[in-house]
């Protein structure tokens, strides 16, 4: 058995490398025909009619989400745990043209919460065809700062992580019914990996190899768009984040544009959307070079003492 795992580890490597090279042009040749042919010739997903679930739908990214599916004629269960921001988030969305919109308190870290968002949806119209699993929360703050006896660790594993596993639980048989899509609000911070930030990264990359996982599990059965956002206008990063964190120079995409970017690519149906599209080059910059990406997050941010908690 050791003489195969040496053979092995003598013979793929250099075979991986040709392999890679020999394919790349066309794989890139067909990405790029795919994506021209896709852009002028197949229309997208028709959403009006469609019922479309979305957590953490009370402000930035989820409540543009909202407002972008209702501009398509999207039906809206709009799922959160400020109830009254809510409603005003489901007013606006009807007045943009959802022909119907309810409002779901919920917390997405309690199972029973995620079972019953999901039935009032089902209960109120008949169908799930979208699962956006939008709901999310930051820490910012060394690790080894923390003194809370990790329950709010924890509580950003529930929220990021396990919410959207109770969410897509229990709404896979009706998305199975209705042919339907799951929607994942990621972070670039799952391979980029930010200092002062390990357990949300940490949640979010947990987040994304389950769903990753899911994608071959489902098939063509339920499609699965993975959004791995950059820095996106929000409570997370409003001038709080700012003044705390010092970083200057970042620019930050409006949640508006970002909202319609992920409407856009979940009825085309990509597998990954990266958004603002020029953050993918902090992943090869991660890939090439991680020790001076490393050098580099250590010598910015790792001094500069602050803290931050926030939730949307």
């Amino acid at each position: 058995m050791d003489f195969i795992h040496s053979f092995l580890n003598l013979i793929l490597p250099p075979i991986a490398i040709i392999s890679i090279i020999f394919f790349i042009p066309p794989f890139l040749f067909y990405k790029l025909f795919n994506y021209f042919f896709i852009k002028a010739f197949i229309p997208t997903q028709n959403l009006a009619g469609k019922v479309v679930l979305i957590t953490g739908a009370s402000s930035g990214i989820g409540e543009n989400l909202a407002y972008e599916y209702a501009r398509r004629g999207a039906n809206l269960a709009l799922a959160a745990r400020r109830e009254n921001r809510l409603k005003r988030v489901a007013d606006e969305a009807i007045r943009l043209g959802s022909p119907d919109a309810i409002v779901i308190r919920a917390d997405v870290k309690e199972v029973e919460d995620c079972k019953a968002l999901v039935e009032e949806t089902v209960n109120h119209f008949g169908q799930l065809d979208y699962l956006v699993n939008n709901a999310g929360v930051v820490q910012l703050s060394l690790f080894e700062d923390s003194t809370d006896q990790f329950s709010t660790t924890r509580s950003i594993m529930d929220i990021n992580f396990w919410g959207s596993v109770y969410c897509t639980q229990f709404a896979i048989p009706h998305l199975r019914k209705s042919k339907g899509k799951i929607v994942v609000n990621s972070s670039s911070a799952t391979w980029f990996s930010p200092p002062r930030m390990s357990i949300y990264n940490a949640s979010k990359a947990a987040q994304l190899c389950f769903f990753e996982t899911l994608k071959a599990e489902f098939g063509s059965d339920i499609g699965v768009t993975i959004v791995t956002p950059g820095l996106i206008e929000s409570e997370m990063t409003g001038d709080q984040f700012w003044s705390k964190t010092r970083i200057k120079g970042v620019p930050v995409e409006s949640a508006e544009r970002c909202a319609k970017a992920i409407v856009e690519s979940a009825c085309r149906g990509d597998m990954y959307l990266t958004e603002p599209s020029w953050c993918r080059a902090g992943f090869w910059y991660k890939f090439f070079f991680p020790q001076l990406v490393q050098k580099c997050f250590h010598l910015a941010l790792i001094h500069r003492p602050w803290t931050l908690n926030k939730r949307e």
